[in-house]
């Protein structure tokens, strides 16, 4: 499978780095996935959680308030006001929920758009 590189950034520096398989997006208009060789394309991003697979079958997610994609054929920017990657052992993983919560919850978005990340981001918790 095609790999593509994918980085997320935040004012505060970057949060992801790395080539991989897919990412899956929280658009203004819906979710949407990205494979390499994707048309070129920029979107709004809502509040939501990015989903990216990674080159060794694993699945990290990050959990985003808002902010913008940019994608081409070999490479996804995403530009975030905050992110919070969602994953490690347990402690660190409820940690990192309750700073994901406090960050949706902050958001301006819509209060659907921030309860459905907010029910993801729990979800993923329950998972480990």
């Amino acid at each position: 499978m095609k790999l593509m590189k994918l980085e997320i950034v935040t004012p505060d520096g970057v949060i992801f780095n790395d080539e991989v398989k897919q990412v899956t997006l929280p658009g203004s208009e819906g979710e949407f996935g990205v494979l390499a060789d994707h048309a070129a394309l920029v979107s709004l991003l809502d509040t939501g959680v990015i989903v990216i697979d990674t080159t060794d079958n694993k699945e990290i997610s990050v959990a985003v308030d808002s902010g913008y994609v940019k994608v081409d054929e070999e490479k996804t920017l995403c530009v975030v006001d905050g992110a919070v990657a969602l994953s490690g052992d347990d402690s660190s993983l409820a940690a990192a929920i309750e700073e994901a919560k406090e960050l949706l919850d902050k958001s301006k978005n819509s209060a659907t758009a921030i309860a459905a990340a907010k029910s993801k981001v729990e979800s993923i918790g329950k998972r480990y």
